[in-house]
């Protein structure tokens, strides 16, 4: 029996982007984007899919309390916080760094407030032992009495995954003759679970920065999801648009967040769907994308995240500033 609980409505909307692909040398009906920024919860974002499937496994368990970890933006830290709203659960996550380090006041960190979650400040140094100090924050409060369960960083597990796997089939279910699937890779699980419902062939991840081995990581969920074994070599993935590193504004993300805004009115963010965006150009360029072959870019969403990036913001303004000037 399944402990999955329902979290928004669905299938999202599945549109058209005509201008956008004759601008980028495809057919008029070749691009479309999927839009699970409009899924209802907290926002919107892709991680609402997982969380259905990891919430509802919480909740079966007899927890009272979610904890997780990120950073300090994480659109999954943010959306965790509005599932543990919606259900009368508290929440609990675990960012790197201190009050002061993390563009505070912005983005992602004013809706986690804004929903009642609590934050637990590693300190400086520590991202890659998150998960340590998100188990010793469990351990915490059940000896303060709490009943917590740990989602895992991005929500992405098999569990998780499944999400995905349900997302897949309703997009296959929208445009069966899909040919290519466009998704940013951050914690692997979105591109997992849809290469359980459309094969490792169909589903182009783009790397973000945010493993270190994102081949490995994407090919263990994909099995453990899967039953079967599905080696690295057989993903599609680009490296190409991770520039100096996860959260790192990269030019040729930010040209393609212009070009997306300006010829479909579509807000991306810079760290995962503008990187997304920047590699479905790079492979519609490099002829792995072609006219007359049906595309998909998956809309993760992000947008409060947008605002907590200061140096897209301040380039971004910049730019409106001078094209007014001309």
């Amino acid at each position: 029996m399944s402990d999955k609980i329902a979290l928004s409505t669905w299938p999202t909307p599945l549109e058209p982007m005509p201008r956008l692909a004759v601008a980028l040398g495809l057919g008029q009906d070749d691009l479309w984007i999927k839009r699970d920024d409009l899924i209802g919860l907290g926002g919107g974002g892709n991680k609402v899919r997982k969380l259905e499937w990891t919430v509802g496994a919480a909740l079966a368990q007899g927890a009272d309390t979610l904890v997780t970890t990120g950073a300090a933006q994480s659109n999954h830290a943010r959306l965790t916080a509005a599932a543990g709203a919606r259900l009368g659960l508290d929440v609990v996550l675990v960012f790197p760094g201190t009050p002061g380090s993390a563009a505070n006041g912005s983005g992602n960190l004013v809706l986690d407030s804004l929903f009642g979650a609590r934050i637990f400040w590693a300190g400086d140094g520590v991202p890659s032992a998150l998960a340590d100090v998100a188990d010793d924050v469990c351990r915490q409060l059940r000896r303060d009495g709490a009943r917590p369960y740990l989602i895992p960083f991005g929500g992405s597990s098999p569990l998780g995954a499944r999400g995905y796997v349900e997302g897949g089939e309703e997009l296959h279910a929208q445009l069966p003759d899909v040919e290519h699937v466009v998704v940013a890779l951050g914690s692997g699980g979105t591109m997992a679970g849809l290469i359980g419902a459309l094969g490792e062939e169909r589903v182009l991840g783009v790397h973000c920065g945010a493993v270190a081995d994102p081949s490995a990581t994407v090919a263990d969920l994909a099995g453990a999801l899967t039953g079967r074994t599905v080696g690295p070599d057989s993903l599609r993935i680009r490296t190409d648009q991770v520039g100096a590193g996860y959260g790192v504004l990269y030019e040729p993300v930010l040209e393609a967040m212009r070009t997306a805004a300006v010829i479909e009115g579509i807000v991306l963010d810079p760290v995962y769907s503008g990187r997304a965006m920047a590699g479905l150009i790079a492979a519609v360029r490099s002829g792995d994308i072609r006219p007359g072959q049906r595309t998909v870019l998956l809309h993760t969403g992000g947008l409060p995240g947008l605002f907590g990036h200061a140096e897209t913001v301040g380039r971004t303004v910049t730019t409106l500033q001078s094209y007014k000037a001309v």
